[in-house]
């Protein structure tokens, strides 16, 4: 699996905490070990950001990301739950 990032998942993860950052991490290396650990509690997200998913990272931080291929996960934002979805 590849991952990569957009700018503005960068810059939101550049802004993060140190230890929330560590925390991202350590659940990008389960994600590309396993990413169906539930751990992670991806889900599929519906609405406007239908065609998007999201995992756990801690209380109520949140990647989304979306796959351009079978084998390409692009990360798309990271927030809290009510900085992502209002």
């Amino acid at each position: 699996m590849q991952v990569d990032f957009n700018a503005r998942f960068v810059r939101q993860y550049n802004k993060l905490p140190y230890k929330i950052q560590q925390q991202f991490d350590d659940r990008l290396i389960l994600f590309i070990e396993n990413p169906t650990a539930p751990l992670l509690r991806i889900h599929p997200l519906k609405g406007r950001m239908d065609g998007y998913w999201s995992m756990n990272v801690s209380g109520h931080m949140r990647p989304i990301y979306t796959y351009r291929a079978d084998t390409i996960v692009l990360f798309m934002l990271i927030g809290t739950h009510s900085q992502l979805y209002g």
